[in-house]
C-alpha cells in the first residue's frame, strides 16, 4: 500500500515555540482576540460560539454545534479556519454516507499492480461535518478513531492526521425529520456542544444589511476576512494553557460536580470520569484565555454546561416532564458547595 506524500509538519516542531514570558502570552491572547473580530466580519451575533471553537482548539477538543438550518454554523467554522492559516474541509453527512467516504479508502492502481491509498477528508485541520446526525450511526463511527487516537487504520497501517486536527460537527435538533441519534460513546468524544440561537432582532439586520451590500458568505476574502494567526503560534497558545494551573481543592469540586450529575433522580447517566478531565480542559484554556495562571471555581462554573450537557442522559420520565439537562446542571451547580 502505498499514500501520497503530503507534508505535515510534527506536533513536536510546533510546540517548541512555547511563549516563554508574560508579554508573550500577553500577544498571543491579544492574537485570538483578533481571530474573534475577524470571524464577526462574518458572522453575526454568534460571539459565544466563536469563543467556544477557540477553547476547544485551545484545548485539542472536539465541538458539536447544535442549531436549526440557517443560523452560520457551517460559515462560523469556515471564517475561523480562514482567520486561523488552517486547512478545512467539509463532508455533508448524508444517509448513504460511507465510512470509507470519511476516512478514505483503498483503490487499485492498474499500472503499478497494488492497492494505493486516497485520503479522505478527514486529513484536515478542521473537519467540519456538516450534519452529522443525518447519518446511520455506522458512518458516525467511523470518525472515533480519528476523534481519540488522532489517526487512521488502514490495511494495519496508522497514519497520523495533520496537528492541529478537531472534527466541527454540526447538527439539527433530534426532532428534525431524519436525524439519527449518536451513540453515547461518540458523543463522549465532544469536548464541547455548543447551542447557536436565531440572533436577535438587532444582530439579524445587521445580516441583512450585510447581504443588501453585498456581502458573500462564500468570498471570505471578499468580506475582508483575513489570516491572523498561523499553526506556530496556535501550537505556542495550546502549550501554555497545557501549563495553567489546577488546586486540589478546585479538582475535588470537578468531581464533585460530576458525582453530584450522576445521583440526581431525573438523571440515568451521569458525567463519567471522560467528563471531568474534559472539563479540566476546557476550564484550563478558558482560564488562560481570561488572564489566569491557575482554575478557579468561577472558570469551571463557566465551562460546566458546554461540556457536559451532552453527556447526561434523563431518565425518560423527567423528559417527558420537559425536564433539561441545562437544569439539571444548573441545579448541581447551585447544590454542590464551592470552595472558598
Amino acid at each position: 500500500m502505498t499514500t501520497p506524500a503530503t507534508p505535515i509538519t510534527p506536533a513536536d516542531s510546533l510546540a517548541a515555540a512555547v511563549p516563554s514570558t508574560a508579554e508573550d502570552a500577553a500577544a498571543l491572547r491579544a492574537a485570538l482576540n483578533r481571530v474573534r473580530l475577524e470571524v464577526t466580519k462574518a458572522v453575526v451575533g454568534q460571539d459565544g460560539a466563536v469563543t467556544g471553537l477557540i477553547i476547544a482548539l485551545l484545548a485539542r477538543g472536539h465541538v458539536l454545534l447544535e442549531g436549526v438550518p440557517g443560523v452560520a454554523k457551517t460559515l462560523l467554522v469556515r471564517t475561523l479556519s480562514h482567520a486561523l492559516s488552517l486547512d478545512t474541509k467539509r463532508i455533508q453527512f448524508t444517509p448513504d454516507l460511507m465510512p470509507g467516504d470519511v476516512t478514505g479508502s483503498l483503490i487499485y492502481d492498474a499500472r503499478a499492480g497494488e492497492f494505493e491509498f486516497r485520503q479522505g477528508p478527514v486529513f484536515t485541520n478542521i473537519m467540519l461535518a456538516d450534519e452529522i446526525n443525518r447519518t446511520p450511526p455506522k458512518t458516525q463511527s467511523a470518525l472515533l478513531e480519528a476523534m481519540e487516537e488522532r489517526q487512521v487504520s488502514v490495511d494495519g497501517e496508522s497514519l497520523k492526521l495533520p496537528e492541529p486536527f478537531i472534527v466541527a460537527a454540526t447538527m439539527n435538533p433530534i426532532e428534525y425529520e431524519g436525524t439519527y441519534t449518536l451513540p453515547e460513546a461518540q458523543l463522549d468524544r465532544f469536548l464541547l456542544k455548543l447551542v447557536l440561537e436565531v440572533p436577535q432582532r438587532v444582530d439579524e439586520i445587521e445580516v441583512l444589511r450585510r447581504h443588501a451590500a453585498g456581502f458573500n458568505p462564500r468570498d471570505l476574502a471578499g468580506a475582508g476576512v483575513s489570516a491572523v494567526l498561523g499553526q506556530v503560534e496556535l501550537a505556542a497558545a495550546q502549550a501554555a494553557v497545557a501549563r495553567v494551573g489546577s488546586s486540589a481543592d478546585v479538582l475535588a469540586y470537578i468531581v464533585d460536580l460530576a458525582r453530584a450529575t450522576r445521583t440526581s433522580p431525573s438523571v440515568k447517566l451521569g458525567v463519567s470520569p471522560r467528563g471531568t478531565t474534559a472539563l479540566l480542559a476546557a476550564t484550563k484554556a478558558w482560564a488562560w484565555l481570561s488572564g489566569y495562571d491557575s482554575i478557579t471555581p468561577d472558570h469551571v462554573q463557566a465551562m460546566a454546561l458546554p461540556v457536559w450537557r451532552h453527556r447526561v442522559q434523563l431518565r425518560p420520565e423527567a423528559e417527558l416532564e420537559g425536564v433539561s439537562v441545562d437544569a439539571i446542571l444548573r441545579g448541581v451547580l447551585q447544590q454542590v458547595q464551592v470552595p472558598i
